[in-house]
Parts: structure tokens; C-alpha cells; sequence
């Protein structure tokens, strides 16, 4: 079937960011930028922690592996975006598929690692007599290859039942990258399975896990605010706040783009919002982590002094 959909339909044209040459100069380099921070940023976090034996926890465990995620994240997107902001603005059928495969998978393993991050925090200020306990080595490396194999399994049974559709009519995407929500009205053939994994992956990856994470912090909240000192109120919280701001800033992206276009949200305003999660929050999440974490701050100057000059 995946190849008669390839000879009917060989590629897919995405939405255009403008009709203007000079515009798409001007968003060719900011995402360029953008690209190059994010690859940079989350390269020298993945740098620091390995190089730096005090960062060994739990926390910059976790923090690599949303790092990887995040560069896997951004190339998956951003060098096809800047090729169509020079060139015809296409993608292939297989092309398409390959982008919908590592998009689907970074995003689900980034929102269960959110989930697996909160938990952390939650066994460090609730929990900080077990800590070393629940949140030792083994269970560190079984929660992460969880989180990969779960969105991995999830994401190859969401390609399974794609590439089983037919594309026999329009090819016009009503995006600036292939994602399964825009790709399905394409379709010649029912999509109802797929609408159906849609609902149910949506359902698992987002709304459970948002509801974990709010679960964890409302007992990390309550157990701050029963610390007598102003200090160690202030201490306890700046373990999380970095968690808690990336986990915010993707939440509002997936709430705007995968829940309220049920409630009539103009379609132009979440393609935006896509660009923003899929390319900003990658080159913007080692900044979070770097400036707001002291101890990754003290690596950093030992790795990158000219960087503090």
C-alpha cells in the first residue's frame, strides 16, 4: 500500500511562510540562528554533565537525555525549513513519514520525560530521606529507556497505520512541517483508526502525564510552603523552577495546538505556535537550565571560562 501511495502521491508542498523574497531571507536567518543556538546550547549541557563527575545525579541524567531529544528534535525540522526558504517548499512521501516518525518520537519521549523529571523532584524535596533509594541508578536507567521505547513503540504504530492511507488527491499540507493532524485530511481513505490513535495518544502522552506532573508539584508546593526559613523555601524551589518554567512553556504550545483547535482557534495562530516548539523551546531550554542551575553555572566557567569573561 506505502507504495502505491509514493507513485500517486511522490511528494507533499508545505504552507508558505510568505510570497516575499526579503521575508524569507529574514526568517531563513533567525531560524538559522535559532538552529545553531539550540544544537550549540543543548551540546555544551550534554558536554558539561558528562565532563563534570559532581553533575552524576539523577537530575543531569535526565537533563542529557532532554538534551538529545531536543537536537534530535530541531534537526529533524529546521534544515528541511531553511532548504524550502531557498528552494521549492516540498517534501517527499518518504521524506514526509521520516519527519512525522522522529517528530511524533522526540515529542512523546520529551512529555514523558517531563513526567519522569517532576517525579524526581518530587523524591528529592518529599521524599529526601528515600531519595537515594527511589531514584537510584537501575531505576534512573529503566524510567529513561521507558520513556524511549514507549514513544518509540507509539510512534511506529502511529507510521503503521499512515502509511496504509491513501494519497491520491490535494498534496497541499496546511503546514511548515509534516505532522500526522494536517497530513490526515489528505487522505483518500477512511482515517478513522488514525484519528482514533490521535485521540488516544493525545490522552496518554499529554493529558496523563500533565496530570502527573501537576500531582508531583502540588506535594512539592505543599512541602515547601512547611519550611519555616524564607531561605530554604527559596533553595527547595530553585531545584524545580527551571523544570517547571520548560514544562510550562511546552505544555501551552501542545495545549494550543492539539486541544483548542477543538474549540475554534484560527489554524494560522497554531502552525506559529508549532514553529515555536518544535525550533525555539529547543534553543531555548540550556539557557533555562544554565542560568537558573548554580551547579551547572560552576561547570560551565571550568568548561568554557572566555564564556564569563
Amino acid at each position: 500500500m506505502a507504495a502505491n501511495n509514493q507513485s500517486s502521491v511522490a511528494e507533499f508542498t508545505l504552507q508558505n511562510f510568505s510570497d516575499n523574497p526579503q521575508v524569507h531571507i529574514l526568517i531563513f536567518t533567525i531560524f538559522l540562528g535559532l538552529f545553531i543556538a539550540a544544537f550549540t546550547g543543548n551540546s555544551i549541557i550534554i558536554t558539561v554533565i558528562i565532563l563534570n563527575p559532581g553533575l552524576h545525579t539523577p537530575m543531569y541524567f535526565f537533563l542529557i537525555n532532554l538534551a538529545v531529544m531536543d537536537v534530535l528534535f530541531s534537526s529533524t525540522v529546521v534544515p528541511k525549513l531553511l532548504r524550502n526558504l531557498l528552494t521549492k517548499n516540498v517534501i517527499s512521501y518518504g521524506g514526509c513519514l521520516t519527519q512525522i516518525y522522529f517528530l511524533t518520537w522526540c515529542l512523546g519521549a520529551e512529555l514523558l520525560l517531563f513526567t519522569v523529571m517532576a517525579y524526581d523532584r518530587y523524591a528529592a524535596i518529599c521524599q529526601p530521606l528515600h531519595y537515594n533509594t527511589l531514584v537510584n541508578k537501575p531505576v534512573c536507567c529503566f524510567l529513561v529507556a521507558a520513556v524511549w521505547a514507549i514513544s518509540g513503540i507509539n510512534t511506529t504504530v502511529h507510521i503503521i497505520v499512515t502509511a496504509r492511507l491513501s494519497f491520491c488527491g490535494p498534496n497541499v499540507i496546511d503546514n511548515f512541517f509534516c505532522e500526522i493532524p494536517p497530513l490526515l485530511p489528505l487522505s483518500c481513505s477512511s482515517t478513522y483508526g488514525n484519528n482514533i490513535m490521535v485521540a488516544l495518544s493525545d490522552t496518554f502522552f499529554a493529558v496523563i502525564s500533565f496530570v502527573l506532573i501537576l500531582v508531583s508539584y502540588g506535594f512539592i508546593i505543599a512541602n515547601i510552603l512547611k519550611i519555616r526559613t524564607k531561605e530554604g523555601k527559596k533553595k527547595a524551589f530553585s531545584t524545580c523552577s527551571s523544570h517547571l518554567i520548560v514544562v510550562t512553556m511546552y505544555y501551552s504550545a501542545i495545549i494550543y495546538i492539539y486541544f483548542l483547535p477543538c474549540f475554534g482557534t484560527s489554524r494560522k495562530e497554531t502552525k506559529l505556535i508549532s514553529v515555536f516548539y518544535s525550533i525555539v523551546s529547543p534553543a531555548l531550554n540550556p539557557m533555562i537550565y544554565s542560568l537558573r542551575n548554580k551547579d551547572v553555572k560552576i561547570a560551565l566557567k571550568r568548561l568554557c571560562p572566555f564564556l564569563f569573561k
